[in-house]
């Protein structure tokens, strides 16, 4: 959800509104204000005939915790590759269920020129690896095994080769980023994110 163009600063004006201003990476936690007030005291909200159970707006009810977490997530992608960071948030937020983050975060990739095929493939990159580059596997196992960990670890091997292909500087973000977008696809389900609804 970033492009080179894009700064990776935080813009607290905007953290009100719960949006993000780093890169692309903006909404995962863009807040449903606007939705919340046209629900009303009720909580509920006639989407189509069907109502729906309005929750709380992160931002707003934790803007302290919010901003932290927004600047987590801006260090975390400092200097890595722009592509690379898309394929990571994309492939966590399959593993999560997170519908909010993966849809925002292939649109994102798609703004940044990541072609049709590549997405349609990160769900199942070992059976088509020759898509994806060994730095990219091998950013792809960490971020299974890390999203995953209460499955089985972080396997010696699969770190070993995260570890190969990148120095430790770049190994440290790419761990950040990791525990970014699990965090954030974390607030969009506990807060019943709806996919689709990125006012960016």
């Amino acid at each position: 959800m970033t492009t080179n163009t894009n700064t990776n600063t935080a813009n607290d004006t905007n953290t009100a509104n719960g949006t993000r201003t780093m890169n692309v990476s903006t909404a995962e936690v863009s807040e449903v204000s606007e939705v919340s007030e046209a629900a009303g005291s009720t909580g509920t909200l006639a989407t189509s005939g069907v109502a729906e159970n309005i929750r709380l707006d992160f931002g707003k009810s934790a803007p302290k915790v919010f901003r932290a977490l927004i600047g987590f997530d801006a260090a975390a992608r400092e200097e890595l590759d722009p592509a690379l960071v898309e394929l990571i948030q994309i492939r966590a937020s399959h593993l999560n269920h997170c519908a909010y983050c993966l849809h925002m975060h292939t649109n994102d990739a798609r703004k940044a020129g990541e072609s049709e095929d590549r997405l349609h493939m990160v769900a199942v990159w070992r059976e088509a690896p020759h898509f994806f580059s060994e730095r990219e596997r091998a950013a792809l196992a960490l971020t299974e095994a890390v999203t995953l960990v209460a499955a089985g670890g972080v396997p010696d091997d699969v770190y070993a080769e995260a570890a190969a292909q990148f120095d430790d500087r770049e190994l440290a973000r790419i761990l950040a980023l990791i525990f970014a977008i699990n965090m954030w696809n974390r607030v969009a389900l506990s807060t019943a994110k709806r996919a689709g609804t990125d006012q960016r």
